[in-house]
């Protein structure tokens, strides 16, 4: 990165935190939820209290640091979680929420992503790359050192921009630059608020309802508005991105969003759209959306993208994410279907046959086999009956498999 990006993050680590709220709450997320990238890397098979090694490659002020961190703490084993950002002052932030937290399993390190393979090579079991490669002046060059470090069983969680989420975001960082591109980062900052109050009614910026960071604080407002390396993805360019770099995605976060089917109504147009090929589907969520200003992806190496994510069998649990299994079962008996909002967008289900039934006895520590027994069911009969329901529940991003 440039040293205007340095400037930019010692002057305003991003995103803003204050350390003491780590008394309060943990914050939580995609990717690098352990239980989420465990469902899609590992196949929900990979055993946490054996020793693993995570890389978080522009860790920033520590939101995917500290809750990977401390999710494998709480899992025993011996683990590292290596921090590297080229900025001192978002580090200073990242330590001191580790220091809050009592964490011990985090090794800091300052310096830029081509700088990896001296300051802490590979191989690593994870690596998570969340809001950095598209500040890269080459993102493909970047990617491409934390493949080189990526053991061959592993898996990256990556995060980059959408490119139609961040409507009128670009024409008016452009415009910025045009007038306040040589000032000092607290000078660009009160320049660009007396601007945002005056902006034309018609402006694409001013109608985008997804875009809300410039409101959070200077921070927010400088990394998006005011960063001088910033650029998006299209679904397209973000595969043609992973598979230069000799990856797969195993999957999309949250899959629902990237099935087409969801938008799409009209069954002459349904049929046509289940009939393209999974990126061609992903890529016809995006553009009948509009409203994705960001894309997260789980990517593992090329050759085991097709294993990589969990898959129903007899000795693997269930787990909820956020999701009481008594009020889903009872929601999907009384209603008939389950509802969600992503942001601005809502997705209806109907409720599979006897889902709330299923629903009802997931409770994190039965396994599938065990729910089977449990009703009755052989286990062909009642895979039948579940593949729906976990089409539905991973689809929302509520629903993870994994060992005992």
């Amino acid at each position: 990165m440039s040293d205007r990006v340095r400037e930019q993050y010692e002057a305003y680590p991003y995103p803003a935190r204050d350390p003491e709220d780590e008394r309060r709450r943990l914050i939580t997320g995609s990717p690098s939820f352990l239980p989420e990238l465990n469902h899609y890397v590992f196949g929900g098979r990979r055993d946490f209290r054996r020793p693993f090694r995570a890389l978080v490659a522009g860790g920033g002020t520590g939101d995917g640091l500290i809750h990977l961190a401390q999710y494998l703490a709480a899992s025993g084993g011996a683990h590292e979680v290596v921090y590297l950002d080229l900025s001192a002052a978002s580090r200073k932030v990242a330590e001191a929420r580790a220091a809050m937290r009592g964490l011990t399993n985090i090794r800091f390190l300052t310096g830029a992503l081509d700088a990896l393979p001296q300051l802490a090579p590979g191989p690593y079991d994870y690596i998570d790359c969340c809001g950095v490669l598209h500040h890269l002046p080459d993102p493909a060059a970047g990617l491409a050192v934390l493949k080189a470090a990526l053991a061959e069983d592993g898996g990256m969680g990556l995060m980059v921009y959408g490119t139609y989420g961040r409507a009128g975001v670009y024409p008016l960082q452009a415009a910025l630059r045009q007038l306040v591109g040589g000032d000092d980062p607290q000078q660009q900052v009160a320049l660009a608020k007396r601007l945002l109050v005056a902006l034309p009614e018609g402006n694409e910026f001013r109608r985008n309802p997804f875009i809300g960071d410039h409101t959070t604080g200077d921070a927010g407002l400088y990394d998006l508005l005011l960063h001088s390396q910033d650029r998006a993805y299209t679904v397209p360019e973000l595969y043609d991105l992973v598979e230069g770099a000799g990856l797969g995605i195993s999957a999309w976060i949250e899959p629902c969003r990237y099935d087409p089917l969801g938008y799409l109504k009209d069954e002459a147009l349904r049929a046509r759209a289940a009939a393209l090929p999974p990126p061609d589907q992903a890529a016809l969520a995006e553009r009948l959306s509009g409203a994705m200003k960001t894309h997260v992806v789980y990517a593992v190496p090329a050759a085991r993208k097709d294993g990589a994510v969990a898959q129903p069998a007899p000795d693997l649990v269930p787990w909820l994410n956020g999701l009481p299994a008594a009020a889903l079962a009872e929601t999907l008996r009384r209603r008939g279907e389950l509802a969600i909002s992503f942001h601005t967008e809502r997705f209806v289900f109907a409720a599979p046959p006897r889902a709330a039934d299923i629903a009802a006895l997931i409770d994190g520590r039965r396994s599938l086999g065990d729910i089977a027994a449990a009703l009755s069911l052989p286990w062909d009969d009642f895979v039948a009956l579940y593949l729906p329901l976990h089409g539905l529940l991973t689809g929302i991003n509520k629903l993870y498999l994994r060992l005992p």
